[in-house]
């Protein structure tokens, strides 16, 4: 995650703010933002580094499922995480990638976002809250 441009981090970080707020319009907003400046390979380089920051770097790729029992029974958003999380932790970006290719064809982009962050904020904090100013 370390080669990321430090624009790509410090808009997952707003994004991880926003969620931590519980404020979905600002998270999307970020993304949008973040679409407006570098175009939709930008948005892609947010949401990878919350899965870098979800997953770390320490699991050895090509470990991580991208099907599961059960999956299918989840909302698209969820299984989308689930999928785009496997995928950094397996080192593969094609098919991040392809995930999120598919993700904008069928017009659910934002929600899977929204929810990958919503992801990001329960993995790195739990049920508590950081402290203020954090």
């Amino acid at each position: 995650m370390t080669d990321l441009p430090q624009q790509t981090r410090d808009d997952a970080a707003a994004v991880l703010h926003s969620a931590l707020a519980g404020d979905g319009d600002a998270v999307v907003g970020t993304f949008d933002a973040v679409v407006d400046r570098s175009g939709v390979a930008g948005a892609y380089g947010v949401a990878w580094c919350l899965a870098a920051t979800m997953v770390g770097d320490d699991v050895p790729a090509g470990t991580a499922a991208l099907d599961f029992p059960g999956i299918d029974q989840a909302n698209y958003d969820t299984r989308w995480v689930a999928r785009f999380l496997s995928a950094y932790a397996n080192r593969d970006p094609e098919t991040g990638e392809a995930l999120f290719g598919a993700a904008i064809a069928d017009g659910l982009l934002p929600d899977c976002l929204l929810t990958l962050a919503g992801s990001a904020v329960a993995t790195l904090y739990g049920p508590k809250r950081p402290p203020a100013g954090q």
